[in-house]
């Protein structure tokens, strides 16, 4: 497996920015790797980062990179510091860096599938909102779509506590309107979306995850609207044990060729 961290521009942030990229690599002579036929391109699952996290958290709390080298999938995680992947009210245009320019930037830099049946995406916390909101925008896209502890009801969030370390995010954000019935509203989304075209979701949170309740809402709300979804109920907190042990789910569920 290839490991590359990229500084790239993103045009609609008008900034540098950076995206950590594992890529298959054959290897007759490392100790462990597989060797896959890799005349074809591989799969691709875009991985997003929580709220306090950047692009490199899932390569340093997680053995994601073995787990994608024993598929042969390419896995891209972009950072977006503090945006809630949208496209903020006083901020910059995450929403657009992430779901238009980077897959652009993607497809030109790497070798990696373009078919929407090979193209996944997933993330935890504020990455498993921000990956299921892509995903129900952009349903064709997909081929499956995953929330792992999920900040999921966006608008049950911004009415709670401010954050002590940063107590104007949800201006900076969302602005001074309601989120609710919104297209930063997940639920909101599923009722636009309808059961057509969505991808097969899967979604959890440990039962101990002060977010717990926020997956098990849009669960009841998204099979209520006839949405596929997985989930899988057992113990678990906010922390990066669970993640580890539930990307591992994940990457099992997705519809990958084996």
């Amino acid at each position: 497996m290839a490991r590359l961290r990229c500084d790239v521009v993103a045009d609609s942030l008008g900034l540098a920015t950076s995206i950590t990229v594992l890529l298959p690599q054959p290897s007759q002579t490392r100790i462990g790797a597989g060797v896959r036929d890799l005349d074809r391109p591989p799969p691709v699952l875009y991985l997003l980062h929580g709220l306090s996290d950047d692009d490199t958290a899932w390569t340093r709390y997680t053995a994601i990179e073995r787990y994608a080298d024993e598929l042969g999938l390419a896995v891209v995680m972009p950072q977006v510091h503090r945006s809630f992947y949208t496209d903020q009210a006083l901020g910059g245009r995450y929403r657009t860096w992430i779901e238009q320019e980077l897959p652009e930037l993607v497809h030109r830099f790497f070798r990696v599938s373009d078919d929407p049946a090979e193209t996944f995406v997933a993330g935890l916390s504020m990455g498993g909102y921000g990956a299921l909101g892509w995903a129900l925008r952009d349903p064709g896209r997909f081929g499956a779509a995953a929330s792992l502890s999920g900040a999921l009801d966006i608008a049950e969030l911004v009415r709670g506590p401010q954050r002590d370390e940063d107590p104007r995010i949800w201006e900076r954000i969302f602005g001074p309107e309601p989120v609710t019935g919104t297209g930063a509203d997940l639920f909101a989304l599923v009722d636009r979306a309808g059961a057509a075209g969505v991808p097969p979701l899967y979604v959890c949170a440990g039962s101990d995850d002060p977010l717990h309740g926020h997956s098990t809402r849009f669960v009841a709300h998204a099979r209520a609207a006839g949405l596929d979804v997985t989930t899988h109920v057992g113990a678990g907190n906010h922390e990066w044990a669970y993640w580890d042990a539930r990307i591992r789910d994940v990457l099992e569920w997705l519809p990958l060729q084996r």
